[in-house]
């Protein structure tokens, strides 16, 4: 069963199963739905599990959650692994130094994370949606991977439309091109004027809005959201790192590791926050954020200030947020609902909390943290892949964590969040050591010249495509283009 981050108003129900938290993933008091209780993996389990398939540990974990899904649907929603670049390894774990491996997480059809979470994820939702009969409207707020992952993943699904903001100039040419090449008839992409948390705060509200939900209603059309405010997101983002420690014992007799994640708004922390309190032995989650450091501030002083604060764009954009949603969760595993609905009310009216001293020690037992900047990335970049590996510019921001906030000398595993085709340009920038602008188009071409890689065909088709959405619009007139997208 599954409750609330801020406790209970009284009027939602105060337990709810699997299918209602993602069918309806807001909260009392604009929370979260969190798991009432994690289940345990114990010695036996890793023990067991070293030789299983990645869809077969999927499937256990799930079924140890006792979601309400039955087993057709799960068995069906994670057969969608099959269709990455490798079905029997849809997560490869690369070693490039003697203590520090990359998970590599974006092989699936979009070439980034969020495909590991919302192909499944998006499968399941469109079903319950159509054994209800039930239609149902997904919004989407995206910094860049998020949009792609779930156009893919719902397109011209039935019972279904999807409403996705992206901050227009916010995403790289390529991601762009992902999203507004969408020819599904079920979907609207809208780029705003603004940046990724004026999209996911236009999301929150929408979701939490009387009046909205009221003119969907009309429509006889109920509403939900694909970001990771949903845990139908989250219980999907701890397997993979399960399963990233699985490959390690493969190649080497481990105990305890590091788990390193480029952090943007904290899903794929979280994640690693619940594998490691189900029983998974991560010595400690280090974050690695990009100059927009409200993730290495919290950790590092417990504060939490947006105050005077404004977003930076980098080369890492993925990572360019300031509000990160998931930390809620964090807050309120470790604190309580009354204490995180406090927390989060500051952050709302005064912009800022801070956290007692005990509260910060309880936080850095699990978590510890850094950040870089665009120039640490490309030299990163270019050194590996004058070894010959190559990262993207999110993936890079985790040397800095590894080289820095270790305590013990254990491994370390990276999660790399994008292919480096996404960001083309900061990749040709890095290997040529130039500042010059280059356009995607050229900047895939060149890179893949000069290290003799291949594009997937997939991003190089995007040039060639029809652009069917071409709105950039205002905050203030979203929910108006969303409404009339769903009047048709």
């Amino acid at each position: 069963m599954f409750i609330e981050t801020r406790g209970n108003d009284g009027i939602k129900p105060k337990r709810v199963n699997f299918s209602f938290a993602i069918l309806n993933p807001s909260a009392s008091f604009g929370g979260l739905y969190v798991p009432e209780k994690l289940p345990k993996l114990d010695k036996e389990f890793f023990e067991k599990s070293q030789n299983k398939s990645y869809k077969e540990i999927t499937k256990e974990i799930l079924q140890k959650f006792e979601i309400d899904i039955d087993e057709k649907t799960i068995d069906e929603a994670i057969s969608l692994y099959d269709k990455f670049d490798d079905d029997k390894n849809p997560v490869p774990l690369c070693k490039i130094e003697e203590d520090l491996y990359i998970n590599e997480l974006y092989h699936g059809p979009t070439r980034a994370f969020k495909d590991m979470a919302l192909q499944p994820f998006g499968y399941i939702l469109s079903d319950l949606a159509k054994k209800q009969g039930q239609d149902y409207l997904i919004l989407a707020a995206t910094s860049g991977d998020t949009g792609p992952a779930v156009l893919d993943t719902f397109s011209n699904k039935d019972n279904i439309k999807v409403a996705c903001m992206y901050p227009d100039g916010g995403t790289s040419d390529v991601q762009r091109l992902q999203m507004v090449t969408q020819s599904g008839k079920n979907l609207q992409v809208l780029g705003i004027v603004g940046n990724f948390d004026d999209a996911q705060n236009t999301l929150k509200s929408l979701l939490s809005s009387p009046t909205f939900k009221n003119e969907l209603q009309k429509q006889n059309i109920k509403l939900s959201a694909a970001n990771s405010v949903n845990f139908g997101r989250i219980i999907f983002q701890i397997i993979y790192h399960i399963y990233g420690y699985m490959s390690l014992l493969k190649q080497k007799k481990v105990d305890e590791f590091y788990d390193i994640i480029p952090s943007g708004n904290f899903g794929n922390a979280l994640g690693a926050y619940y594998a490691k309190k189900m029983g998974l032995p991560i010595k400690k989650i280090l974050i690695a954020s990009n100059i927009n450091n409200i993730l290495s501030d919290l950790i590092n002083t417990g504060v939490y200030d947006l105050r005077d604060r404004k977003l930076l764009k980098t080369t890492s954009p993925a990572m360019d947020i300031l509000i990160s949603s998931n930390v809620e969760r964090v807050l309120y595993d470790k604190f309580g609902a009354i204490r995180c609905k406090e927390l989060m009310d500051d952050l709302k009216e005064k912009r800022y909390y801070k956290l007692t001293s005990d509260e910060l020690k309880n936080l850095q037992k699990d978590f510890a943290a850094i950040y870089s900047d665009d120039k640490f990335a490309k030299e990163t970049i270019k050194k590996y892949a004058d070894k010959g590996y190559i990262m993207d510019p999110h993936t890079a921001t985790t040397l800095c964590a590894y080289e820095n906030l270790r305590e013990e000398n254990l491994p370390a595993i990276a999660c790399s969040t994008a292919e480096w085709t996404k960001f083309a340009p900061t990749m040709l920038n890095a290997i040529k050591n130039d500042n010059l602008t280059y356009n995607d188009e050229t900047a895939l071409s060149e890179f893949s010249k000069a290290l003799h890689v291949e594009i997937p065909k997939s991003i190089s088709d995007l040039f060639s495509q029809k652009i069917s959405h071409k709105k950039v619009v205002e905050k203030k007139d979203i929910e108006e283009e969303i409404l009339n997208f769903i009047k048709g």
